[in-house]
């Protein structure tokens, strides 16, 4: 239980509640598919679980993946994510380069003849 709620858990929980809210913004103007916005929610509601019992997951933390402190898995969480996104943006870049590179060529083959 939760014996007193810490000033980092509030702005943790606004922080949640203010991206839900830019979630759901987003899910309107459809920038999401329904299956994005329930992920995008589960991973809001979830921070917010995890601010308001951050020692909920100790069991898992300390005793599965025999991490010392809570503070270790989530850095070697947020580096494995931070990875993850630098790929993604990689392909991205260059996925996106091999199309702009296309169209260049289309104009310029059509500008000559």
């Amino acid at each position: 239980m939760v014996k007193g709620i810490l000033g980092i858990q509030i702005l943790g929980m606004l922080f949640s509640i203010i991206m839900i809210y830019f979630t759901f913004l987003h899910y309107k103007r459809n920038d999401y598919k329904v299956e994005g916005f329930f992920l995008w929610l589960a991973l809001w509601i979830g921070f917010m679980f995890m601010v308001v019992f951050p020692t909920s997951l100790d069991f898992f933390i300390k005793g599965v993946l025999k991490f010392g402190r809570r503070l270790d898995f989530f850095i070697v969480l947020g580096f494995i994510f931070l990875l993850g996104m630098t790929y993604y943006n990689h392909y991205i870049v260059k996925k996106n380069n091999r199309k702009v590179e296309k169209v260049v060529r289309a104009f310029a083959f059509r500008n000559k003849k």
